[in-house]
């Protein structure tokens, strides 16, 4: 029941974003997209110190890191509109804009990975975290190589 209203939740949240930010304005919507990044590595570098032994394994806190990023870890990614490249402090390159489609693709691994680590720090198992822990840090480390400035 828990993952259901975790997955109501994710979708309904996407949707008030998506249309939301359709019509926001481009700083409002960089600050979004920079809060949710905030908040999405604040949980998985929570797991990463665990995963690295540099903090204890707590199967309960691991399994409340997972459920944030299952929310959180889609949601910066319907800011990247219109103007949201100007404006407001922001670290985007503009590969971000004028190669949407790699973008995508970059977000979208990212995604896949993340959601795989999720499963793993949903089932208790730390083995398993570690397992999936550092391919999500590649496919985050890949976006911020290609998308974000240093």
């Amino acid at each position: 029941m828990k993952k259901f209203a975790t997955l109501l939740v994710t979708l309904a949240v996407a949707a008030v974003t998506q249309s939301a930010f359709a019509q926001a304005k481009p700083e409002e919507a960089i600050k979004y997209r920079q809060a949710a990044f905030t908040v999405m590595a604040k949980h998985f570098h929570s797991l990463g110190a665990m995963a690295g032994g540099k903090a204890p394994f707590d199967a309960k806190a691991a399994a409340a890191d997972a459920d944030v990023l299952a929310v959180v870890a889609p949601l910066p990614f319907t800011a990247f509109g219109p103007g949201t490249d100007k404006g407001a402090k922001t670290e985007a390159k503009p590969g971000i804009w004028q190669d949407s489609a790699k973008f995508k693709q970059a977000d979208d691994d990212m995604q896949a990975a993340m959601t795989k680590l999720v499963t793993a720090a949903r089932s208790g198992s730390l083995d398993q975290i570690k397992a999936t822990f550092g391919p999500t840090g590649k496919a985050c480390k890949s976006c911020h190589d290609s998308f974000k400035e240093k």
